[in-house]
């Protein structure tokens, strides 16, 4: 399988388990739904830009949309609207960004 698979169905994944669909992703990045939808298959690529975005969409590292074994984040909930904004998106993400980044300084001062 290759890198451009594992991430098209990491996405999907990821994507279907927060209850979004692909116009939801496609307006969040500002793209055509049909990118999503190609990105999805294995048959396009996302830039590291929006690679980002979508981690912080998720709740997750970008290596765990690489991951070839991806698990499900403790930070990812169900949203059941098809009808989300874009901007309600973007706080989605930077509530997810907060998040991450507690638990990334937690496990710093663990040490």
């Amino acid at each position: 399988m290759t890198m451009a698979n594992i991430i098209g169905n990491n996405i999907k994944t990821l994507r279907d388990g927060m209850g979004f669909n692909q116009s939801n992703i496609a307006r969040f990045l500002n793209v055509d739904q049909s990118l999503i939808s190609k990105v999805e298959k294995g048959e396009r690529i996302l830039s590291a830009d929006m690679l980002e975005k979508l981690a912080c969409l998720f709740g997750v590292s970008v290596d765990a949309i690489e991951d070839s074994a991806i698990e499900a984040s403790s930070l990812s909930f169900a949203f059941r609207a098809s009808d989300l904004s874009a901007e309600d998106l973007e706080a989605i993400s930077a509530i997810n960004r907060i998040a991450l980044n507690s638990e990334y300084m937690a496990e710093l001062l663990k040490g």
